[in-house]
């Protein structure tokens, strides 16, 4: 069965790196979501389609919506905001499942570290998801790196983070099976880190 994918904010570091691992199934079609379109390239124009807007332009944001399985946002700036944007839109559409990439340290559980108010943009959209009725799944990776695809350990919400680094691969991989596996850590907020 063909699932379909929209990716918010598609020209993120994260969403970029996602893009051709989705593709990598040949059962998944994309829709690429960004302010300025022209920033991206179709990789696969028979299987992907790009569509500009802006996340806070609820109406098309909607449109983008329409017909599709899994929303994947991978944002920033006035992320509360734009939470409650997709949640209302997700609402509208009927669609359910949503994959929302927010920052490791947003409960304070990161050993050794304080909580710090630059995340509370992560930790307020997170907030804003695990109250709402959606099929979420929130991922608090590490910082990202560019090592090669490896082991990642999970942590649930609740639990202190272990690790500190992910990388941007082993992160990507671990996107594409939650797009692809129906219940996989639904209405959970996991760490993610590598070994």
């Amino acid at each position: 069965m063909m699932a379909r994918v929209l990716i918010l904010g598609a020209n993120g570091q994260l969403a970029r790196n996602t893009t051709p691992v989705l593709l990598g199934d040949p059962a998944l079609t994309l829709t690429l979501y960004l302010r300025r379109a022209n920033r991206l390239k179709n990789p696969a124009p028979e299987r992907v389609a790009i569509v500009e807007g802006d996340v806070l332009d609820a109406a098309a944001l909607r449109r983008a919506m329409q017909d599709q399985d899994v929303v994947y946002a991978n944002l920033a700036g006035d992320m509360a905001r734009q939470a409650r944007v997709i949640i209302d839109a997700m609402h509208a559409t009927g669609l359910k499942r949503l994959i929302f990439i927010s920052s490791m340290g947003i409960y304070g559980e990161v050993p050794g570290e304080k909580y710090r108010s630059v995340l509370d943009p992560y930790r307020h959209s997170a907030a804003l998801i695990e109250a709402s009725d959606l099929d979420y799944t929130i991922l608090r990776p590490g910082w990202f790196t560019r090592e090669p695809e490896g082991p990642f350990q999970i942590t649930q919400k609740g639990e202190p983070f272990q690790g500190h680094d992910i990388s941007l691969d082993s992160l990507s991989t671990l996107i594409a099976r939650i797009a692809k596996t129906p219940g996989l850590y639904v209405r959970s907020s996991i760490g993610v880190s590598d070994n």
